[in-house]
């Protein structure tokens, strides 16, 4: 039972790779922080793990099962698997309008996404503006990571035509009330009703973390996810993370540029220089 990465390698130009024959094990309930000088490959690797990039050789493990194999899983749908255009910086990522050619995080369930269902390995990155549809409200964005099963088991599933998707969505968002999650990271009611653009980086992240946990990842990979914030609020947040991770023996990926943030949360490094 771990998160594995086997022999990895991967480059965004032909015969340089940023990655080579990388080798890591996350275990359930360890807390890996990945360290390295900028442009090292810390952001590049964070996306393989979760399935946003494809490696150029090596294999991806969830719990012993191909990653890809392990989504279908979840989600009862064939993997359909596309390698488009890619960033050209391992420490810029792309816009989130091209974020299913260049592996940045769409929004679970959005438009830009090429599978269907919840990862089992959930990315929560440094941009939460990026991360969702600018379309939707944020309470239907978080509607729409609910796992089938929590949704079938919140009545997501009955009615039909607009009136039946109304109360899908509405089943949903109650199935994510009902984890305490809002309360956890202090996610208020009236934001549900607002679009990304009326909150700030630190309220956008927190729905981050929230759409990130109600997908009952095995493993969450955290890149930069609060270095736009506060130290209060990198607290805050990280002591939530920590003790659901705890709670779940849920492993974690992180990335930090900070020393004293690795060193709180960090159980172990993993270095790629």
């Amino acid at each position: 039972m771990s998160l594995e990465a086997r022999d990895i390698s991967f480059s965004y130009v032909p015969g340089r790779p940023i990655l080579h024959d990388v080798n890591l094990v996350v275990d359930p309930g360890e807390r890996v922080a990945l360290t390295a000088p900028s442009g090292r490959g810390k952001t590049t690797l964070c996306r393989v793990l979760s399935g946003y990039l494809r490696p150029d050789a090596g294999t991806v493990l969830v719990d012993g099962v191909e990653l890809s194999r392990a989504r279908a899983a979840r989600s009862g749908v064939p993997v359909v698997r596309t390698r488009g255009a890619r960033a050209t910086r391992d420490d810029v990522p792309a816009a989130r309008a091209q974020g299913a050619r260049n592996g940045v995080p769409a929004a679970s369930g959005s438009r830009g996404s090429r599978q269907r269902g919840p990862r089992p390995v959930q990315l929560i990155w440094q941009h939460p503006e990026q991360a969702f549809d600018p379309l939707l409200r944020l309470g239907r964005s978080l509607a729409e990571g609910v796992p089938q099963r929590a949704a079938a088991r919140a009545g997501g599933s009955s009615g039909a035509g607009s009136l039946g998707a109304a109360r899908s969505a509405a089943a949903r968002l109650d199935a994510v009330r009902d984890t305490g999650l809002l309360e956890r990271f202090g996610i208020r009611e009236a934001w549900l009703d607002r679009f990304p653009h009326e909150l700030s980086g630190g309220e956008l992240m927190r729905f981050c973390i929230v759409r990130a946990l109600i997908a009952e990842p095995r493993y969450l990979v955290c890149d930069e996810m609060t270095v736009m914030l506060d130290a209060v609020t990198q607290a805050e947040l990280w002591r939530e993370v920590i003790a659901i991770a705890s709670e779940r023996s849920m492993g974690i990926v992180l990335v930090s540029h900070s020393p004293a943030l690795v060193d709180r949360v960090a159980t172990r490094a993993f270095s790629l220089a």
